[in-house]
C-alpha cells in the first residue's frame, strides 16, 4: 500500500446523488491504497459521502440509503401544501437521515480522522436568504447555459462568500446535521441552510468543486487529488492536482429519492473507477 501515491489533499465536488460514485471511488481506492491526506475539502453532498468516509460507517449508511430508496417514495408530496410545506421532500427526508445516521459516535470518528473543510455559501448581511437563494441559482443555471459547468462559481456575482467549517470544530451531532444541510441547501429542493444562527446556501454556488482551498496548498507544493462527479466535464487542471471523474455517464436525477438504481449504478461505477485508479497509479509508479 506506502507504494501507492500520497495526497496531501482531497477534494470531493457535489452533485447530488452523483456523489454515489465518489463513495464507492473511496471505499475501492482505499481497500487497495493508503489515502490518509492532511485535509479534505467537500461540497454539497459530497460532503455527506466524505462525512461517511471518514467516519468508517459508508457501508451502514449507504445500506440505509439504498433500502429507503427500495420504496420508491415520489418526490413530491401535494399534502405537504396544507401544512404549509414544501411539497418536494427532499430536504425534510435528508435531515432526518442525517440525525439518524450520524450521532456522537460518528461525530468522535470524524475528530479522529483527517479534518474535513466543509464549504458553505455565506450571504451578504442585508440579503435575505430568500433573495440570494432566488439570485444565486438564477446566475447558475444561465452560467450552465454559458460555460460546460465543470467548475461553477455563479454565487460570487451574488455577493455569496465562501467559508468553511471544519469536522475538527463541530461542537454536537445536531451541528454537524446543520453543516451537512447547508452546504447543500439549493432551494426550491432544499431549505435555506441554518448553522449557528446564519443562513448559507449550497458551497457550490461560490466554488464547485472546492477548488479553493485546493489552490491554497497546491502553491506551497502540495499533491492533491480531485474528486468530480461529472461524466466528460473535468474541471480545470494544476501542477500538483490529479483529476478523476466517473468513466462513463450517471444519469441519476440528482435530487430523487427513490431511485435506487440510479445511485446503485453511480456507486458501482465509482467502485470499479477506484480500483482501476489504484492500479493504474501503482503501474505508473512501477514503471
Amino acid at each position: 500500500m506506502s507504494d501507492h501515491p500520497t495526497f496531501d489533499a482531497v477534494g470531493l465536488a457535489g452533485g447530488g446523488n452523483r456523489c454515489y460514485w465518489q463513495s464507492g471511488f473511496l471505499k475501492a481506492y482505499s481497500e487497495h491504497a493508503s489515502l490518509t491526506p492532511r485535509f479534505y475539502v467537500a461540497v454539497s453532498a459530497g460532503a455527506y459521502h466524505g462525512a461517511m468516509h471518514l467516519a468508517g460507517v459508508g457501508d451502514r449508511v449507504r445500506a440505509a440509503a439504498f433500502a429507503f430508496a427500495e420504496t420508491r417514495q415520489r418526490d413530491l408530496d401535494w399534502r405537504a401544501l396544507k401544512r404549509r410545506q414544501s411539497p418536494l421532500v427532499v430536504g425534510d427526508l435528508y435531515r432526518r437521515f442525517l440525525a439518524q445516521e450520524f450521532g456522537e459516535a460518528e461525530l468522535d470518528a470524524l475528530k479522529a480522522a483527517p479534518p474535513m473543510l466543509i464549504q458553505l455559501s455565506a450571504l451578504p448581511g442585508w440579503m435575505p436568504g430568500a433573495l440570494g437563494a432566488l439570485g444565486s441559482i438564477g446566475a447558475y443555471q444561465i452560467e450552465k447555459l454559458l460555460t460546460d459547468g465543470s467548475h461553477s462559481r455563479a454565487g460570487r456575482h451574488m455577493g455569496l462568500k465562501p467559508v468553511w467549517i471544519s469536522t475538527h470544530n463541530v461542537d454536537y451531532p445536531g451541528e454537524l446535521v446543520d453543516a451537512l444541510m447547508a452546504t447543500s441547501s439549493v432551494p426550491p429542493f432544499m431549505p435555506v441552510g441554518r448553522l449557528r444562527g446564519r443562513a448559507y446556501l449550497d458551497g457550490g454556488l461560490v466554488d464547485n468543486p472546492p477548488l479553493i482551498k485546493l489552490r491554497e496548498v497546491e502553491e506551497k507544493g502540495w499533491r492533491t487529488l480531485l474528486l468530480s462527479t461529472r461524466f466528460g466535464r473535468k474541471p480545470p487542471e494544476a501542477p500538483n492536482r490529479t483529476v478523476v471523474g466517473p468513466s462513463e455517464d450517471i444519469p441519476v436525477n440528482k435530487f430523487a429519492v427513490g431511485d435506487p438504481d440510479g445511485i446503485r449504478h453511480a456507486y458501482e461505477v465509482g467502485l470499479r473507477d477506484g480500483k482501476s485508479f489504484s492500479q493504474r497509479s501503482l503501474a505508473t509508479i512501477s514503471c
